[in-house]
């Protein structure tokens, strides 16, 4: 008797935000890489210039599922009141590669980005983690935020734009959510117990040297090789943690800079993200944690079948 197929969901913005929350997305990936998933063998993004930006394809199969996201980024769409990020992301029954959903892409993005970085923070940032600075009013530093209120007790948010009038948008959101809020400069991380970079700049966003030997570092922003959110002081003096070694040598131009410039070598990464959770290393105290992410698509994957599992089942959580 032939299996019937099931029917393509269609789950938008809305029904991502209400069907999965940070920290439920942030299980859906601790449990992927707890499940003995692993990033190293994660495929690498496929990315295309195109007249607008960036077309990035990104695959990934673990567990009973696999899936796709196709994005686009397109730097000039803030301008026309669009998402810079766009996109779709098909998810698929592994075993018979049968569509299951089709969700809002660039929803999905701004959920995954921040939930590993909470599983970043769980491993990394001191418990009575206070005050955290903000780089960034976008999307991302909007889901930065609320992810890392799920984490820590944080009581003072600072937040750095380039943009005043975002900035104190975020801020007002913030101070909505409890802890005290303000906009500021990126001198502030001299008193950070947190420091989460979410910006499409290319060039460091502060002085690395500022930041307290207790702070943790977090920084999403870029990409691509030539690119980075942070200076090579911090990454000297920090313990770096990255999502996949292999990805971050291609990608994470907050580490490779440093090492064109002959600052840091190759085995300056401390460890993983899969290695934190597993107990394999730990925290460096002492000096800086630096947790550079690149986004992965096994990501995606995860935190799409977490989506799919809630909307179908009620229960989000494990892949």
């Amino acid at each position: 008797m032939n299996e019937p197929a099931p029917d393509l969901l269609h789950l938008g913005a809305a029904d991502i935000s209400r069907l999965l929350p940070p920290a439920a997305a942030a299980d859906a990936v601790e449990a992927a890489l707890r499940g003995g998933l692993d990033p190293e063998d994660c495929p690498p993004r496929t990315q295309v210039t195109v007249p607008a930006g960036q077309l990035l394809l990104m695959p990934a199969t673990a567990g009973g599922h696999a899936g796709v996201k196709i994005a686009g980024v397109a730097p000039a769409n803030p301008a026309r009141g669009l998402p810079r990020i766009t996109g779709g992301y098909l998810l698929l029954d592994g075993r018979t590669l049968v569509p299951l959903a089709f969700l809002d892409g660039a929803a999905l993005t701004a959920l995954r980005t921040p939930a590993v970085s909470a599983v970043a923070l769980r491993q990394l940032a001191a418990p009575d983690t206070r005050h955290a600075v903000i780089f960034g009013a976008g999307p991302q530093a909007y889901g930065h935020l609320e992810a890392a209120l799920a984490e820590r007790p944080l009581t003072r948010v600072t937040v750095v734009s380039r943009r005043t009038e975002h900035a104190e948008r975020l801020a007002a959101h913030a101070r909505a959510l409890g802890p005290h809020a303000r906009t500021g400069t990126s001198d502030d991380v001299a008193g950070a117990d947190l420091v989460l970079c979410c910006t499409t700049a290319r060039e460091p966003l502060f002085d690395g040297r500022l930041v307290p030997d207790h702070a943790t570092v977090i920084a999403v922003g870029s990409h691509e090789p030539d690119a980075r959110e942070t200076d090579t002081a911090l990454v000297r003096r920090s313990a770096v943690y990255v999502e996949a070694r292999a990805a971050a040598r291609r990608e994470a131009g907050d580490l490779l800079v440093p090492e064109t410039e002959g600052a840091v070598g190759p085995d300056h990464i401390r460890g993983t993200l899969a290695e934190l959770i597993t107990g394999r290393t730990g925290p460096d105290a002492g000096r800086p944690q630096l947790f550079k992410s690149v986004g992965m698509a096994w990501e995606d994957l995860a935190v799409a079948a977490a989506v799919h599992r809630a909307a179908t089942t009620g229960a989000g959580g494990e892949t």
